[in-house]
């Protein structure tokens, strides 16, 4: 009997003998399949376990109308919809334990779109001609998302391509195999944060919130981590947060690819968590490595990172920009909010003598942060620096405030 079972989807009126080979090398390897059927115009060799009309109705569609949308876009999308509803509801039942997903352009969106659906935790392989591919942005990737390009594989089975697919299947059900459910035993509080170099205050929260019964999770804000953040937090999956570091908004707004998407600070006020936001790094724009730093900035002194991240800094127009849109986001939560402003500094580097010292700057930042408050949104203003001390202090005082009124779930020990 087979151990674990991965869900095995894509067009099998194109891509049958590419699929087989997929499920028949998992099957070698002691695991189950259920092949699910995303064509439109099509039929496969051999009927899978569910097939294109199962899918398209389980979207609250039908074949024939994707069929006379004349779209393929259009078509696909009815496909989604009922490959994401059935994905979810065979996880739900505890039916599969991963999914394996192989496709071009059209089975890529396709299968990013699944892997969304399931949570966190469930193995989730893509095969795509375009893994890897800046068609593809940061928001449409699902935290645990696994890709491999299925090279020399556009059309019929080859030596090269069957590498790909082999590495795939045994990949997932390996995975699957290992996998422990993103589940604990206590209340996740998760918070963002770049290197302890620029932002110091993990160092005094994490082993505090640890005390008080928490596990926490600490976020890489440079794009993905900050993904990842966002669409947890929108999956309910974590009690309150701490998002300190928020450059990827500045990032967003200033066309740097090292962004988390268009809903960075949204995903937890959407989802009723409480959250305590501090605009840790708002002053720095991250660009890629390999990125053309825009033409406004380029009077501006340029900090390369290393080979993957290089820096520069706003100028006070911009940082009153970044504070407004900041707190508009915030002011559209669901959930309690509470602002920090550290008047002393917002970053390791901004301090005097530092390479981002600039106290023009960050005065007409906090100024504007603190004038543009949402009426929603609690807002406390600290002589300190973000790195100090008494921020960390003022943090756990509001999170422990919020424990006692019971808007936080007590810790477990």
């Amino acid at each position: 009997m087979a151990d674990k079972t991965i869900l095995v989807v894509g067009t099998y009126d194109t891509k049958n003998d590419e699929l087989e080979f997929i499920a028949g090398k998992i099957r070698a390897l002691g695991g189950g399949v259920l092949t699910l059927d995303v064509s439109v115009l099509g039929d496969p060799s051999q009927p899978t376990d569910f097939s294109k009309h199962d899918v398209a109705g389980a979207g609250g569609s039908s074949i024939q109308a994707a069929v006379d949308s004349g779209s393929e876009h259009v078509a696909m999308n009815i496909m989604s919809d009922g490959a994401c509803a059935l994905a979810r509801q065979l996880h739900d039942a505890g039916r599969i334990d991963g999914v394996l997903i192989l496709g071009g352009t059209m089975g890529t969106d396709l299968a990013l779109d699944v892997c969304q659906a399931l949570p966190i935790g469930v193995p989730k392989y893509v095969v795509s001609t375009v893994s890897f591919s800046a068609l593809i942005p940061a928001e449409r990737l699902s935290p645990d998302i696994q890709m491999i390009l299925w090279a020399g594989g556009l059309y019929g089975l080859n030596a090269i391509c069957k590498s790909s697919l082999a590495q795939a299947a045994g990949a997932v059900l390996g995975a699957a195999r290992a996998a422990e459910p993103a589940v604990s035993g206590r209340p996740v509080v998760g918070i963002t944060s770049l290197g302890t170099s620029c932002l110091k205050y993990i160092k005094t929260l994490k082993p505090a919130l640890e005390e008080r019964g928490y596990e926490v999770a600490v976020f890489h804000a440079m794009g993905m981590g900050g993904m990842a953040f966002e669409q947890i937090a929108s999956q309910n999956g974590f009690v309150c947060v701490m998002d300190f570091a928020g450059c990827e908004l500045g990032n967003l707004l200033a066309g740097s690819v090292v962004n988390a998407g268009r809903d960075r600070h949204r995903g937890a006020g959407r989802a009723g968590i409480p959250q305590i936001v501090a605009p840790g790094c708002m002053d720095l724009i991250d660009f890629a490595g390999w990125q053309d730093i825009p033409e406004r900035f380029l009077d501006r002194p340029i900090h390369t990172h290393n080979k993957l991240v290089k820096n520069t800094f706003y100028n006070a127009e911009e940082r009153r920009e970044i504070a407004r849109e900041l707190n508009k986001r915030l002011g559209e939560s669901a959930a309690p909010t509470h602002l920090i402003i550290p008047r002393g500094g917002i970053e390791e580097w901004d301090r005097p003598g530092g390479d981002c010292h600039d106290p023009e700057g960050l005065t007409a930042f906090i100024t504007e942060l603190g004038s543009s408050v949402a009426p929603s949104v609690q807002a406390t203003e600290l002589d300190a620096h973000i790195n100090d001390p008494e921020f960390s202090a003022a943090a756990l005082q509001i999170f422990d405030h919020w424990v006692e009124k019971g808007i936080i779930p007590a810790g477990k020990h």
